[in-house]
């Protein structure tokens, strides 16, 4: 099954990237990989998904931001490609920022939102490697940053 007959299995519709909010680029092409800035986790109205995970946030809400989040890298993936996803051959590697308190430890299972995404949409070449870490704070307040490198045709 295509990327795209996949996403459109899942209802699915990716957006364009939003405008960077600080002095850097969406992504950046270098030979055959990109690197995608880090997406934070935002609300339907684009505002950000704020709030800490082992406070606040569950980790259940952690892991819809992340899913969340995969759809969006997706979105500036798709444009990195020139709208063609069908050019990615694997997801190489995926970081994810897990906005959380000292004691919260399932970060992991956090990222897993956007690990499980990736590999339904891309099958083999959505598996790939992974840290995830739990921080004191991210952007905006956002509950969970992931950022991705990619292999493209």
């Amino acid at each position: 099954m295509s990327v795209y007959a996949k996403l459109k299995e899942l209802d699915i519709t990716l957006a364009s990237p939003a405008a960077p909010v600080a002095a850097y680029v969406m992504y950046v092409q270098t030979g055959n990989l990109v690197f995608i800035s880090g997406h934070i986790a935002k609300n339907p109205d684009g505002s950000p998904n704020v709030g800490q995970l082992g406070k606040n946030k569950t980790t259940e809400q952690g892991q819809q931001a992340a899913r969340a989040i995969a759809i969006d890298l997706m979105g500036t993936l798709q444009q990195a490609c020139g709208g063609d996803l069908g050019k990615v051959k694997r997801i190489v590697k995926v970081m994810s920022l897990v906005n959380s308190t000292p004691d919260y430890t399932d970060q992991h299972l956090v990222t897993n939102g956007c690990s499980e995404l990736l590999g339904e949409v891309f099958g083999d070449a959505g598996k790939h490697a992974r840290s995830a870490f739990g921080v004191a704070q991210v952007p905006r307040g956002a509950c969970v940053e992931i950022e991705m490198i990619v292999e493209v045709a």
